[in-house]
């Protein structure tokens, strides 16, 4: 009884590898067609495995899968080289041409802008569309402004024709943050100054 489960088992065994053989066989003579690249290739379902470079992309059509080995993924994939396989995973968002992982994209396709690796049909609030991209950048309210200083010219305050007296704002609350889009903070203008100094030279502190 044993002796005939060892030959049972012994032929199901040559008959997978004979099986694995003839995909390979296969493959490498061309007779599949999409199976370049392909270590293990069905003629129902394309490449079941690939070469140590290249990536698996799977594409689902209803209830059929067809695989294929591909050095890059397509746009709406990302690469994930593992032990085994590496594989094209699609982004989550339908709207991300190119991702990064499956929940940040890195760009969105046409008619949509990208901000913190998500896309968007209008930039988000308190955001506005970086110039000559597709990407939206913060932006800041700064307050109010200040009165405008003395007119000075190289830190005197009289004794000169013409100086420079300046204004300033702030952004209130935290610090804005990196790459805001601000309008100027600080505003200059020309203002005449005194030309003689009663009592001698005067400076500012």
């Amino acid at each position: 009884m044993q002796w005939i489960i060892f030959m049972l088992l012994l032929f199901i065994s040559s008959m997978e590898m004979l099986t694995q053989n003839r995909w390979k066989k296969q493959a490498s003579a061309g007779l599949l067609e999409n199976c370049t690249g392909c270590v293990l290739c069905s003629e129902d379902n394309g490449c079941i495995t690939c070469h140590h470079r290249l990536f698996l992309l799977i594409w689902r059509d209803g209830i059929r899968q067809y695989g294929m080995c591909v050095h890059t993924c397509p746009p709406g994939y990302f690469g994930v080289r593992g032990l085994e396989v590496n594989r094209c995973t699609k982004c989550r968002s339908p709207s991300c041409e190119s991702c990064f992982s499956r929940d940040f994209c890195m760009k969105c396709k046409d008619k949509f802008y990208l901000h913190k690796g998500q896309c968007f049909r209008q930039c988000p609030p308190s955001t506005t569309v970086q110039p000559g991209t597709r990407e939206c950048q913060e932006t800041c309210e700064p307050g109010p402004w200040s009165e405008w200083s003395a007119c000075t010219h190289e830190g005197r305050t009289c004794g000169c024709k013409w100086g420079v007296e300046t204004r300033v704002r702030e952004v209130p609350g935290a610090a804005r943050e990196e790459g805001a889009a601000c309008p100027a903070l600080l505003e200059t203008r020309k203002c005449r100054m005194r030309k003689h100094c009663p009592g001698g030279e005067h400076r500012t502190a």
